[in-house]
């Protein structure tokens, strides 16, 4: 009897460390989504401080997305081999000492090299934390630890530039990055002491290095052309913003772009029948094709990347909408955000309620469809003469939506993959999200920027008929350029040409949520290929079958 009790207060307790281990796991989580967005509203002090160019400021806000995207695949299947708590510890350390490098950086290449360290550190957290939630719950509480991880998700993307607009405001920019450290060491205790380790079980495997390095070639290079492909030029390189590698200038009018993306197919093509090739040799490869012979997996980071198009673009313009066109400081527009934070950790409570009831494929698609509801209704709201409110209330219910699509899809993903393999999976699901965020950011960036400035041409014409052609391309051209930025100097400068620049920036963001709502309805349109059932199987007869065939 005695035994029987201890026993029972031994899985209490270890019941207990589960979640507490969770906890960490979602700030490590936290950890390098706010990072990911925290440096936005900073860039003006930077550039302040730093005097660093255009094309460094671009290169600090893009370099840890790149690297980020490339190396998530890499890590994910590392983690199976030589332990998940592992890798993601190793990752949190690189992560802090590559953001006190950031927080002392006295030159712009040293900031953007430090953010390219921190990138290598985030793409070995993301990947990591989902295998570990993957391989410590089962049924219904990993329905549960997935709504939290994916709340934290929703919550940090808000909250990032609300924290940086605090911080750079009462302290300095510095400390957007210094506050990373202290996060970092409570990470790294709680997890050593409430997250047990896993990795695969099976014999030590080769690692396919070859494989490796395909797949970092294919997400960079695609991850680099979505962000570069606006200001390089799609087809035919820009005049004036040729790239310029050290003294050396692009020399063709064909655009580098759709080069890079050359490469990106001919690595994909190539990663694929390297992979085969191994596979029928009996080989390890980097990626088990295996997986996506299981339906969920397949069409499940089908329905993943596509929604990722519209999840997140909208945060790309709304803070340059709030603050250039209704004059909102950094602080404020992070006060605005938060609604969205706030609805994303509404869903977290809810969807353990709503599992009890539905399917998690039912929450996916409630998720989705209050995503689509707050993104188009901000995109009816938006003008020059917008109030917070009005935005407060849509941004809620797309937080809302986020909470409760992004951890259920996950989990609707990964449920039947192998837990041997989760490293694998969940770099798998992380990586298809990233190339769907970089990419809805890149067509969403494009559609912001053509609409402001042909509303813009076309309201100086209308309203200023008697003003220059040359003098109108040039207000065009300033408002694009510095991403609305140089509005607030027209408002001071003219009245009407302020007015009608905001005017234009208002309809500008307006179609790019609207696109946004688009890119969600095809991701709800999606789902409806993923089974509506319960799990059926486990990941042992997956595997039966696997070897069977």
């Amino acid at each position: 009897m005695a035994n029987m009790i201890a026993g029972e207060g031994h899985a209490m307790i270890s019941q207990r460390r589960r979640w507490v281990g969770l906890v960490f796991i979602s700030i490590a989580v936290a950890l390098i989504i706010v990072d990911s967005t925290i440096v936005n509203v900073a860039i003006p002090s930077i550039v302040r401080d730093l005097d660093i160019t255009s094309t460094q400021v671009q290169w600090v806000q893009e370099s840890y997305t790149l690297v980020f995207a490339a190396l998530l695949l890499v890590f994910g299947t590392l983690a199976d081999r030589y332990g998940r708590r592992r890798i993601l510890i190793t990752g949190v350390i690189i992560f802090a000492a590559a953001s006190v490098l950031a927080a002392l950086s006295t030159s712009g290449d040293l900031l953007i090299g430090s953010r390219i360290i921190q990138g290598i550190g985030g793409a070995m957290v993301l990947p990591t934390t989902l295998s570990l939630i993957n391989a410590t719950f089962r049924g219904k509480e990993r329905g549960i630890a997935f709504a939290v991880w994916g709340s934290t998700i929703g919550g940090m993307v808000a909250v990032g530039p609300l924290l940086g607009g605090w911080l750079t405001t009462v302290y300095s920019w510095r400390w957007a990055f210094g506050i990373n450290v202290p996060l970092a060491v409570i990470i790294v205790i709680g997890v050593v002491v409430c997250v047990a380790e896993s990795k695969d079980a099976g014999r030590p495997r080769r690692i396919d290095v070859f494989g490796a390095v395909l797949s970092v070639i294919a997400s960079a290079s695609l991850v680099f052309g979505l962000i570069e492909g606006r200001n390089y030029g799609w087809w035919l390189t820009k005049t004036g913003s040729a790239p310029v590698i050290g003294g050396w200038t692009w020399p063709f009018a064909l655009s580098p772009i759709p080069i890079v993306f050359a490469v990106t197919v001919v690595s994909v093509v190539s990663f694929i029948a390297w992979g085969v090739h191994r596979q029928r040799a009996g080989k390890t490869t980097l990626l088990s094709f295996a997986l996506f012979t299981i339906p969920s997996f397949r069409n499940g980071n089908i329905a993943a990347m596509i929604v990722s198009l519209g999840e997140f673009g909208i945060i790309l313009s709304l803070p340059l909408w709030l603050q250039n066109v209704l004059g909102y400081s950094a602080l404020q527009t992070g006060f605005v955000l938060l609604a969205l934070a706030i609805g994303s950790f509404a869903a977290s409570g809810l969807s353990s309620v709503m599992l009890a009831k539905i399917t998690p494929i039912s929450i996916v698609r409630i998720g989705i469809i209050a995503e689509i509801l707050g993104v188009a209704g901000l995109g009816l709201v938006i003008s020059a003469s917008s109030t917070w409110p009005m935005i407060a209330v849509f941004l809620f219910v797309y937080g809302f939506g986020v909470g409760l699509a992004t951890a259920q899809l996950t989990g609707v993903v990964l449920k039947d993959v192998p837990i041997d393999q989760s490293g694998q999976g969940s770099g798998t699901a992380s990586t298809a999200r990233q190339i769907g965020s970089a990419l809805g950011i890149a067509i969403l960036g494009t559609i912001l920027f053509t609409s402001v400035g042909s509303s813009l041409e076309a309201r100086l014409s209308d309203q200023f008929p008697q003003m220059p052609a040359a003098t109108r391309s040039q207000i065009v051209n300033e408002v694009v350029v510095s991403a609305g930025g140089a509005i607030p100097a027209l408002v001071e400068h003219d009245g009407q040409v302020g007015q009608a620049a905001r005017e234009a920036f208002s309809e500008g963001t307006r179609y790019s949520a609207f696109a946004a709502s688009g890119f969600l309805v095809l991701g709800l349109l999606a789902t409806l290929r993923l089974s509506d059932g319960r799990r059926v199987e486990e990941p042992e007869q997956v595997e039966q079958k696997e070897s069977a065939g």
